[in-house]
């Protein structure tokens, strides 16, 4: 509990300086993958975040410390390499693009451990905690490694925001962007570059083996919740910022805790969440839009029959009655009658159940929007007459206003159905 406290109290300038660099990396992490995700190259984000390793190392050796300008440089230079041979890989071999991903990653995560093992026998002193980049080490950032980052997410974040709709035209048509003007391969370039560089700066909080989950994670989750792309960045910051301040904060707790894993744990933990319980996407939300139309096809179901019992004569409609014409599960049918009661389309006498006014006139309705289909489908589809009544009965509660309009003025307001029974309006 202390901890705790003193932790989200933010009075001790290690702490300040740890959480500013996490949610600083975390957001602009997540702001740029967000365009590595809609451009459908999740797994590139997880060859750079392994290829950086080896330049990393080799950053390391050139400068003799761990400055982090060396580091970043060697990290995007190794980024780049990796991906100028993958791309080679694919254009000049046979090879598919997943399997040469899957050779760039592995050899050069192997050449930087290779490369860290030379580091760590020569026993240099500077090497302490550059095994810290496999799994992350929030702990270990300084004040030089805070302006570092923070420089860098300025920049990274300038250049969404100026290159905002060119950004987001290449990353859901590079067509359409090409024929407007723009040079893609510029673009396309410019948005990989980002990407390196937001990889090489987050692996100091994450870890090599995990950046790949905060480039794309944040990004995954935040399009449960939105479909437009300034509230998707927006959330994906949110979501990475959150899940940063707590991974440090477990990183800060546990004595050698690293702070990648506990970064992509809570990372996990808001995207399964948001699987349950975003809206329009979420698992919860469409299990109830699911039940409020099972509803309202029940509803217009009860009241179709009663139309079409009262058209065939019957003056007394019990439970019974509309069974015998229609098969519903006895309870639901029930429910649904109590339903129809209490909006007042439906009133009821002992037993026996009549329309009021206002559910005559949405009975006709739904009775009127399944004779019509069945008309367009005889008359434009060229369906026979005993091949229709199924596809009516789905469409016909589905059928909104404006269709409806277009369905009367393109059949020229009919009176009858294919099987000569009126249309009623």
């Amino acid at each position: 509990m202390n901890n705790l406290l003193e932790f989200f109290s933010f009075t001790n300038p290690t702490v300040r300086t740890v959480v500013l660099g996490t949610v600083l990396i975390a957001v602009c992490s997540s702001i740029v993958g967000t365009y590595t995700y809609l451009r459908k190259r999740s797994l590139v984000g997880d060859v750079v975040a392994h290829a950086i390793f080896p330049g990393i190392c080799l950053g390391f050796v050139l400068s003799g410390s761990k400055n982090p300008i060396f580091l970043m440089l060697g990290a995007i230079a190794a980024g780049w390499i990796a991906l100028v041979l993958m791309d080679a890989i694919v254009a000049k071999t046979k090879l598919k693009t997943d399997t040469a991903q899957a050779f760039i990653l592995t050899f050069f995560f192997g050449l930087g451990t290779v490369f860290l093992a030379y580091i760590q026998k020569s026993g240099s002193a500077a090497q302490t905690g550059l095994h810290d980049f496999l799994l992350g080490k929030a702990a270990n950032i300084t004040q030089f490694d805070l302006a570092v980052f923070g420089v860098i997410s300025l920049l990274l974040i300038l250049l969404v925001l100026t290159y905002y709709k060119v950004f987001k035209l290449i990353s859901f048509n590079e067509d359409y962007a090409a024929s407007l003007g723009y040079n893609v391969k510029f673009y396309r370039f410019l948005l990989t570059t980002m990407t390196v560089v937001a990889v090489a700066v987050g692996i100091q909080a994450v870890g090599v083996v995990l950046m790949s989950a905060l480039l794309i994670t944040p990004a995954a989750t935040a399009r449960l919740w939105t479909h437009k792309l300034q509230h998707l960045m927006l959330i994906a910051g949110i979501f990475g910022a959150l899940s940063g301040i707590f991974g440090a904060y477990v990183s800060y707790a546990a004595v050698n805790m690293p702070t990648g894993p506990w970064f992509v744990v809570f990372l996990t933990f808001f995207a399964l969440l948001s699987i349950f319980i975003a809206p329009k996407n979420g698992i919860l939300s469409k299990l109830k839009q699911k039940r409020i139309n099972a509803n309202k096809i029940n509803r217009e179901n009860v009241l179709k029959t009663f139309y079409n019992l009262m058209e065939h004569g019957a003056e007394q409609i019990n439970t019974q009655l509309i069974l015998e014409k229609r098969s519903f599960v006895p309870r639901v049918l029930e429910a649904t009658l109590h339903k129809l009661k209490h909006q007042g389309l439906v009133q009821r006498k002992g037993n026996i159940y009549s329309l009021t006014e206002e559910g005559m006139v949405e009975a006709k309705r739904v009775v009127r929007l399944h004779r019509l289909w069945e008309l367009y489908l005889t008359k434009r589809m060229n369906y026979k007459e005993d091949h229709i009544h199924g596809l009516a009965e789905s469409m016909e509660h589905i059928i909104t206003p404006e269709i409806e309009k277009d369905l009367l003025k393109e059949l020229d307001y009919p009176t009858q159905d294919p099987h000569q029974s009126k249309i009623p309006y």
